[in-house]
């Protein structure tokens, strides 16, 4: 696969998880483009070996986290064609329901964040996002453990859904 057919195909995936890693749209596009500015000077290698999402993802984890470590920036926010809610909730209940989450997943550390975000969004099994985020399976479990359960504990209001 070409690197331009790369970027057509799974540019806007892409984008959507650097947007939940980091809750801004010009942080998103910015931390896509350094991704695959990095992934294009590698490109030849990747496209060899595989399918080069995961490596490109992994790129964008490591660059947030380099940006959080520089300027500790907490910020973080879903798309707003997130959906979480169930049908038959009025749009007012929806909006609600968006900002306590996004107030949730402020408080989430990085890693926690990352791994919320690699489990539940991007469909990631337990081995993937362990291999993503180069630690093992175990720590990925108690991470997703401890991060559902602080969301848990700062969104109560979510899990009481009608």
């Amino acid at each position: 696969m070409e690197f331009r057919e790369f970027v057509r195909q799974r540019g806007h995936a892409l984008s959507r998880v650097a947007y939940l890693l980091t809750g801004d749209h010009q942080l998103a596009e910015d931390l896509v483009q350094t991704a695959l500015a990095r992934a294009a000077t590698r490109w030849g290698r990747l496209a060899a070996g595989g399918d080069p999402e995961p490596y490109v993802r992994r790129i964008m984890l490591n660059e947030r986290t380099t940006w959080w470590r520089r300027r500790r920036y907490e910020h973080v926010g879903l798309p707003a064609t997130f959906d979480a809610v169930p049908s038959g909730v009025d749009e007012a209940e929806r909006v609600t329901r968006r900002v306590t989450l996004l107030a949730a997943l402020a408080h989430l550390s990085a890693r926690q964040r990352a791994v919320v975000v690699l489990r539940y969004f991007a469909d990631l099994s337990v081995e993937e996002t362990a291999r993503e985020l180069g630690c093992s399976a175990g720590t990925v479990k108690s991470t997703t453990s401890d991060a559902l359960a602080r969301l848990r504990e700062l969104a109560v209001d979510l899990g009481k859904v009608t």
